[in-house]
C-alpha cells in the first residue's frame, strides 16, 4: 500500500493555497506591483524607495494574516508626509523627478484602502501610467524586458478581477491575457510602423537640465578614475572601410586650458551654441585618406558630439539639431543630446590646425596659478635653460622619457592627491591615473614656456564581433595634453602612452578589483566576454531598430514601398488603410467562426453570461439542467424571475436532448430556435436585481 505524505499545515505554500481569494488576489496585485516599481527604483530618492517597500510588506503582510485595513486618518497622516517629504527632496511636486516620485507614494498608498474593486481599478490604472513614467529615465532593453513583464502581471489581475467567481488559476488567467496580447500585437506593431513621428507628437519627455553620468567641461586632478569603473555605452560607431589604426581612435570631447591649482576648465566653458553661429570654426587642415563612420550617441544631456580627431565637415544630424565648430575643435550642437542620436561623420587622423595663433592668444597656454606646484615650475624652468633651442616637441619629448624612466606607474587608485598636484605626481608618488598624468604633464610644459593645454574625451573602445559595432563606453573616458609648435599648430601627445603603452595601443584598461564584475572576471574572463558582447549586439539592435526608429527610417521606408516622395500624410493614409484592412479581416474571420459554432450552443452561452457578469456560475461543462440549479439557488432573485429562467433553461435542455427523432434541425432560422432566442432577450436582466440588492444591503 502506497501512502503519500500530508500536506504541511505550517508550510508558507499550504497557507498560500488555503488564503480567502481575495487574500491571495491581494498579494499577486503587490508582487506585480513591486515588477511595477522595479526599473524606477534606481531614480527615485532612497527614502522614496524604502517607504514603497515597507507599504506594499505592511500590505501584503495584512493580506497574509487577514487583518483589518489602517483606519484613514493613518491614511491621512502618510499621505501627507508623502507630499511634505516630497518638497523637502525637490522644492516641488510639480516636474517630472517630483511627480514620479509622489505617483509612487500615492499608487503605494492606495493599496492600504484596497477594500472593492472599484479601488483594484484605481491601483490598476495608476500602475499602467507608472509603467510609462519607466521609459522617462531608460528605454535599454533591461527596462523594456522589466516593463513588459509588469504589464502582463497588470493585465493577468485585471482579467482575474473581472472574473469573481470561484478561484480561478494563475496559469488559466495567464493564457487569456496572452492571447489578449497576441490579439493586439499587430495593431501596435502597424502604430509603431507607421504613425507619423512629428514632433512634439512623438518622443520621450526629457530633463535637459539634469545632469548625467559622463564627461565634463571641468576636471579636477583625481576624479576622472571614476568613470573607469563605469561599464556604461558612451556611444556605439560603425565605420566603413577603411578601419583607422587603433593608435589613432581619440574622440575629442572638452578642451581645458584654464587652471587654478587643482581644477582644469574648459576655455570657452560659458560659450554656448549661439556663440558660433558666426564662427567659421577652427582653421582645420586635413590630408591623408578620410574615415566614413556612423555614432550611435547614448543620452548624455551634454551639447557635445563626439567624432574622430579630427572632423572638418558637420556631423550630419537629423532634426531639430544643429551643429557648429568651436575653436577647439569641438562639434557643438544647439541642444543636449537627451534622447539616443544617430549621425554620420568623416574624419581624417592626419591633420594640422591652429597654425596661425599670435603670442596674445597663446599667452594664456602658459600661464600658470600663482603658489602652486613650486618645485614643478623649477624643474620646467631648468628644462629650459639646459636646452635653450629646442623646440617645444623636443621639451614634450623630454618630459616624455621622464616619464618612461623615472618609475612612473598608471593606477586608479593613487591615492589622495595634495592641492600641489603636479609636484606630487613628478617627484613623490608618481603614480596616477590619465588626468594626473595629463594635468602634470601640462604644467611641467607651462614651466618650460611651451603652450600646451588638456583634452579630453575617449580613447580606443573595442569591436563587438557579433555586429560589428565598435563601443566606446564610459571606462574609455580618457585625458591627454596638446603642445603648439610653431608651423605645425596644436600637436597630439598623450603621456599616459609614456607610462603604459598598453593604454593606447591596446585599449588595455585598468580593471576594479571589487564587485561582482571583477569576480567574474576572475572566474572566467572569457566567457564574461562572450556574455558581454551578446547582450551589446542585442542591446544595439534594440536601439538601433527600435529607439532609433525616426522619421526619416519610416519615409525611407515609404520609399521601398513605391512612393516617390513621401510625407507624414502619407503615412496616415497608409495606417488607416492597414487598420481598415485589419478590421475587415477580424470581422470577416468573426463571421465564419459564428457561423461554424453551433446555434444552440451559442445561445446557451449567451444565457451563461448574463449570470456570470453578476457572479454565478455552474459546474464544469455547464449544462442548461446545471444553470438551472444555480439560478434556483441564487436567493437575492424573485420568485417568479427564477421560475421563468428556469423553465427556459429547461426547454433548451429538452430541445437538444428529448425532441422527437423526425423534429426539424436546430438552426439558426429553425422556429424553435428562434422562439427560444427571442424569449432570452425578454427575460428579466440578473443585472438589475443584483443592483437592487447591493442598494439595500450594502457591503461592509
Amino acid at each position: 500500500m502506497v501512502t503519500t505524505a500530508s500536506p504541511d499545515p505550517d508550510s508558507w505554500a499550504h497557507r498560500l493555497r488555503s488564503l480567502p481569494r481575495d487574500a491571495r488576489d491581494t498579494l499577486f496585485l503587490l508582487f506585480v506591483m513591486a515588477l511595477v516599481l522595479a526599473p524606477q527604483l534606481p531614480h527615485l530618492p532612497v527614502w522614496c524607495s524604502a517607504a514603497a517597500g515597507a507599504v506594499l510588506v505592511w500590505r501584503g503582510a495584512l493580506a497574509w494574516q487577514n487583518r483589518r485595513l489602517p483606519k484613514r486618518r493613518w491614511l491621512v497622516i502618510l499621505l501627507a508626509l508623502s507630499v511634505a517629504a516630497t518638497l523637502l527632496t525637490y522644492k516641488t511636486i510639480v516636474g517630472r523627478e517630483a511627480g514620479v516620485t509622489l505617483l509612487t507614494l500615492l499608487l503605494v498608498l492606495k493599496t492600504l484602502e484596497l477594500r472593492a474593486r472599484r479601488d483594484a481599478y484605481v491601483v490598476f490604472f495608476l500602475s499602467f501610467f507608472a509603467i510609462l513614467t519607466s521609459f522617462f529615465n531608460s528605454q535599454a532593453l533591461g527596462t523594456a524586458g522589466l516593463v513588459f513583464l509588469a504589464f502582463f502581471g497588470l493585465l493577468m489581475a485585471l482579467i482575474n478581477a473581472n472574473m469573481p467567481a470561484g478561484r480561478p488559476a494563475l496559469r488559466t488567467i495567464a493564457g487569456v491575457a496572452a492571447r489578449l496580447m497576441a490579439f493586439g500585437t499587430p495593431l501596435m506593431v502597424a502604430l509603431f510602423v507607421f504613425f507619423p513621428r512629428v514632433a512634439p507628437l512623438w518622443g520621450m519627455p526629457s530633463d535637459e537640465t539634469r545632469g548625467k553620468t559622463g564627461l565634463s567641461d571641468q576636471m579636477q586632478v583625481g576624479t576622472m578614475a571614476s568613470l573607469a569603473l563605469d561599464d556604461g555605452i558612451a556611444f556605439r560607431i560603425r565605420f566603413d572601410d577603411p578601419m583607422p589604426r587603433a593608435n589613432d581612435l581619440y574622440f575629442r570631447g572638452p578642451v581645458l586650458a584654464r587652471f587654478d591649482g587643482r581644477n582644469w576648465q574648459a576655455e570657452a566653458r560659458d560659450e554656448g551654441f549661439a556663440a558660433l553661429v558666426g564662427n567659421a570654426g577652427a582653421k582645420l587642415t586635413t590630408s591623408g585618406p578620410a574615415v566614413d563612420y556612423e555614432v550611435t550617441l547614448e543620452p548624455n544631456r551634454r551639447t557635445w558630439l563626439f567624432v574622430l580627431d579630427a572632423a572638418s565637415a558637420a556631423p550630419e544630424l537629423p532634426p531639430p539639431y544643429r551643429t557648429r565648430q568651436s575653436d577647439q575643435l569641438q562639434w557643438i550642437t544647439n541642444r543636449p543630446v537627451s534622447d539616443i542620436l544617430r549621425y554620420r561623420a568623416q574624419s581624417h587622423t592626419q591633420y594640422t590646425y591652429g597654425t596661425d595663433l599670435g603670442p596674445s592668444r597663446l599667452a594664456r597656454y602658459i600661464a600658470l596659478p600663482e603658489g602652486f606646484d613650486p618645485r614643478t615650475r623649477e624643474l620646467g624652468q631648468r628644462m629650459r635653460a639646459e636646452h635653450p633651442n629646442a623646440s617645444a616637441l623636443d621639451l614634450a619629448n623630454l618630459a616624455l622619457q621622464r616619464l618612461r624612466t623615472g618609475g612612473f606607474s598608471y593606477t586608479l587608485d593613487p591615492g589622495v592627491y595634495p592641492s600641489n598636484t603636479a609636484d606630487h605626481f613628478w617627484f613623490d608618488h608618481k603614480a596616477g591615473f590619465c588626468e594626473h598624468i595629463a594635468s602634470a604633464f601640462v604644467v611641467l610644459m607651462r614651466a618650460a614656456g611651451v603652450p600646451s593645454r588638456v583634452v579630453t574625451g575617449y580613447q580606443g573602445g573595442e569591436r563587438n564581433g557579433m555586429d560589428g559595432y565598435w563601443v566606446v563606453r564610459q571606462a574609455d573616458a580618457h585625458a591627454w595634453t596638446e603642445v603648439w609648435q610653431a608651423g605645425q599648430g596644436w600637436v597630439r601627445v598623450d603621456p599616459t602612452g609614456a607610462v603604459m603603452p598598453a593604454r593606447v595601443g591596446a585599449f588595455a584598461r585598468l580593471a576594479s578589483t571589487q564587485g561582482l564584475g571583477a569576480m567574474l572576471t576572475t572566474l572566467s574572463p572569457g566567457l564574461l566576454q562572450q556574455v558581454r558582447q551578446v547582450w551589446d549586439a542585442v542591446n544595439n539592435a534594440w536601439t538601433q531598430r527600435v529607439l532609433n526608429y525616426t522619421q526619416g527610417e519610416q519615409l525611407n521606408l515609404l520609399k521601398k514601398l513605391g512612393f516617390t516622395a513621401p510625407t507624414w500624410q502619407d503615412l496616415l493614409r497608409l495606417l488607416a488603410g492597414v487598420i481598415g484592412v485589419g478590421a475587415l479581416l477580424v470581422a470577416a474571420a468573426t463571421a465564419v467562426r459564428r457561423r461554424h459554432v453551433d446555434p444552440w450552443v451559442r445561445v446557451l452561452a449567451q444565457a451563461a453570461q448574463r449570470w456570470r457578469d453578476v457572479g454565478v456560475s455552474a459546474p464544469a461543462p455547464g449544462s442548461p439542467r446545471q444553470w438551472a440549479a444555480a439560478v434556483a439557488a441564487t436567493h437575492d432573485v424573485p420568485e417568479d424571475a427564477r421560475h421563468r429562467w428556469q423553465a427556459w433553461l429547461l426547454r433548451l435542455e429538452q430541445l437538444r436532448y428529448a425532441r422527437p427523432a423526425a423534429a426539424p434541425d436546430a438552426r439558426a432560422g429553425d422556429g424553435t430556435l428562434g422562439q427560444l432566442r427571442a424569449e432570452l432577450a425578454r427575460l428579466p436582466a440578473p443585472t438589475t436585481w443584483r443592483r437592487r440588492s447591493s442598494a439595500v444591503n450594502p457591503p461592509p
